[in-house]
């Protein structure tokens, strides 16, 4: 797994994308707040985005052929600062524009959203025990 180094996290701020990845799975969220003395960041889902099974590399394939997961509607997390990176714009806005395309968009099944963010948190958190 891919993390932060932990003199970059501080630097996160409100609003700002940040991204979390393991195996062939990147949740993108927005910052809502740094709690330095915890190093804990409040952060609100926007997407999980699933590249196709046996897959690590996202950025070799186009947002179409990637499962795309709306998470806007859900819960807000406190997860460790160092396990996340900063998200670039050139991966974000394409799957920012399909996921409010109607046609092409995110899986429209809210359940199956947050049953797959809950499966990949319990990943990350078994993969990173020593973070918490």
């Amino acid at each position: 797994m891919k993390q932060g180094s932990l003199g970059s996290t501080y630097k996160f701020q409100p609003r700002q994308i940040v991204c979390l990845e393991h195996e062939n799975t990147r949740l993108y969220t927005e910052v809502i707040e740094v709690v330095t003395v915890r190093q804990i960041c409040w952060v609100r889902p926007l997407m999980l985005v699933v590249s196709p099974l046996g897959h690590d590399s996202l950025p070799a394939f186009s947002p179409e052929q990637l499962n795309l997961y709306d998470l806007r509607q859900g819960a807000d997390l406190l997860w460790p600062v160092s396990l996340f990176r900063v998200a670039l714009d050139t991966e974000v806005i394409p799957l920012l524009v399909q996921l409010d395309n109607p046609d092409e968009g995110a899986q429209v099944n809210n359940a199956e959203a947050h049953q797959q963010l809950s499966c990949f948190i319990r990943k990350v958190w078994l993969a990173s025990k020593n973070a918490f």
